[in-house]
């Protein structure tokens, strides 16, 4: 609050000139454009030149609870009451600013006192009463819906547009949409030049999912007033909801989502939930370079705010977004702090195990994204980067279980084929070293990995690469001592697509290797059986690269003289 406080008083100091006319609407219309910085300089000036005025000081403390500034607006309320005892509104100042202490019990003792104040046929206490009730965090509307029909009651000139579009607000905040808009439609019908009630119509067309309704609405409050800035804000929002119901369009409605949000800020003050808000755009727009440039300013001129664990989050996640290798120490101190796991989120846990695949830390990664799909299914995909970080530091073993149960979440992912084919290849690798060390792996490694591949070609018969591990994993399979030839189909399979159903693929310089070892491996199988085809298969691979070992030894194999049979030894006179 300090901080804020002194932002606040800075800012007096550029915007307190005489430039600004010294007129109560010119204020009133500065807050409605949330332009609080300047209505707060005019009403200074006006309260100043105007002591008496109870309304001036109504209308300060007013921008003084919109920015959250509390006990400012309970002194300026209680000068206004000083000033001019029979100014009823600044006693439901003080309720409002009792209401967002969390006292309703003093807010209602305040409200009676306004009332108590005001003539029999004022109607504005009980409108700006009922707003109240509304505007809180948690809104009263049982409280506030009698508030505003007596408003309604005793305004029965309808001579105040302003009756209706309070009306409109308390219909629009329970989502009453038609109750609302005959509201704001009343509202507009006595002045047409009004913009907010246009601005919340476009809003509920954003939330009824009326998606170009709503832009054509905002679009026109924009060419009629291309300086409102709460109209920016509307159709940011907008296109932030529409891009996310369109991922076609994702990119360009998110970017003039953003675009437009910019505006409102310029326009604006640039508050701190302005600029939060504007932080959780770039989130959803996974804009993570401006994200992190945003979140690491905010947190400097912000440090005590009481959502500054939202901002460590934003700037934690963008961190890890980026490949920053701070990111992991941002994530260690946010969850530091937050010692009540219940107000962990699965994304925190999401965010936390990609910082530490990015230290290298892919164990400690697997728990906590683990935690993360656990709390929400939507983040299984984030188990794929686990698995390749395994994968790739050769803990086969893990990687194979992680990729499979990554395929029992999200079967139908869209990187379920890769995950198949890792938890193949992972199975393969396993069995092999284990092979290799002598420990006498279960051939139920192999097995599983076979079946992952054979999903694969029924799946998607040009994936080239579940042919050459499959043919891998069958060499594993048959007799180590009389082979059965069980490679011949997977590599015959492989050649059969890159020869002759797609032979474009044989140009292509990574299948070179994968060629290479198809036809020598189909060589050593032929071998017994089909010296010939043997020949010719060994004499391919040599076609593509002469100095290729494995083909000229098989040649050399098959052309080697057979060795002679050892002599039977004489038996043994009895």
């Amino acid at each position: 609050m300090t901080k804020k406080a002194i932002t606040l008083s800075l800012g007096l100091v550029v915007m307190g000139s005489a430039s600004f006319a010294q007129n109560l609407n010119d204020a009133k219309k500065a807050i409605d454009a949330e332009q609080y910085a300047k209505a707060t300089s005019m009403l200074k000036s006006l309260v100043s030149s105007q002591a008496g005025k109870g309304e001036n000081y109504f209308s300060l403390g007013d921008v003084y609870l919109r920015n959250d500034y509390v006990d400012s607006a309970k002194a300026v309320f209680n000068k206004g009451i000083a000033a001019d005892p029979k100014y009823a509104l600044n006693y439901v100042g003080l309720g409002k600013a009792e209401l967002a202490s969390n006292n309703p019990t003093g807010a209602k003792a305040d409200f009676d006192k306004a009332i108590a104040a005001a003539s029999k046929k004022d109607y504005l206490p009980y409108m700006y009463i009922g707003k109240a009730y509304v505007e809180q965090d948690k809104p009263d509307f049982a409280a506030a819906l009698p508030m505003l029909q007596k408003a309604d009651e005793l305004d029965a000139a309808d001579k105040d547009p302003e009756t209706f579009v309070a009306l409109g607000d308390f219909y629009a905040a329970q989502k009453k949409n038609s109750e609302a808009l005959s509201n704001y439609l009343r509202a507009l019908n006595m002045n047409e030049a009004q913009v907010r009630p246009k601005v919340q119509i476009g809003r509920m067309y954003k939330e009824s999912r009326a998606f170009p309704e709503s832009e054509t609405q905002l679009k026109e409050v924009i060419t009629a007033d291309p300086n409102y800035g709460p109209a920016y804000r509307e159709i940011a929002e907008l296109y932030m909801q529409w891009a996310n119901f369109e991922p076609a369009n994702f990119a360009a409605k998110s970017t003039e989502a953003i675009t437009n949000y910019k505006k409102y800020l310029d326009l604006t003050d640039k508050s701190f939930d302005a600029r939060l808000r504007y932080a959780q755009f770039l989130y959803y727009a996974k804009d993570f370079k401006a994200l992190e440039t945003e979140t690491a300013d905010l947190a400097k001129l912000y440090p005590n705010n009481q959502k500054a664990l939202v901002i460590q989050r934003l700037q934690a996640y963008s961190a890890a977004e980026n490949k920053n290798p701070e990111s992991l120490k941002l994530l260690t101190d946010f969850f530091a702090k937050n010692s009540d796991t219940t107000r962990l989120i699965a994304a925190d846990y999401l965010y936390l195990g990609k910082a530490q695949l990015l230290a290298n830390q892919d164990s400690l990664a697997l728990i906590s994204i683990t935690k993360a799909v656990a709390k929400d299914s939507t983040n299984v995909e984030a188990l794929e980067d686990v698995g390749k970080a395994l994968y790739g530091n050769k803990k086969y073993a893990q990687a194979a279980d992680v990729y499979k149960n990554a395929i029992k979440l999200n079967p139908n992912g869209k990187g379920s084929l890769t995950n198949y084919y890792y938890l193949g290849s992972a199975n393969y690798y396993r069995y092999a070293i284990a092979d290799q060390a002598k420990q006498n792996p279960d051939k139920k490694i192999l097995v599983e990995a076979d079946s992952a591949l054979a999903f694969i070609n029924r799946t998607a018969p040009d994936f080239t690469l579940a042919y050459i591990t499959r043919g891998r994993v069958a060499r594993y399979m048959d007799d180590q001592t009389n082979p059965k030839g069980l490679v011949i189909p997977f590599y015959q399979q492989y050649i059969d697509l890159v020869t002759v159903k797609k032979p474009e693929l044989a140009t292509q310089p990574a299948e070179k290797r994968n060629i290479l070892e198809a036809y020598a491996n189909l060589g050593y199988a032929y071998m017994n059986t089909d010296k010939t085809k043997a020949a010719d298969m060994f004499n391919k691979a040599l076609a593509i690269d002469p100095s290729y070992t494995n083909a000229s030894n098989g040649l050399k194999a098959l052309t080697a003289p057979a060795p002679k049979a050892a002599a039977k030894a004489a038996p043994k006179k009895k």
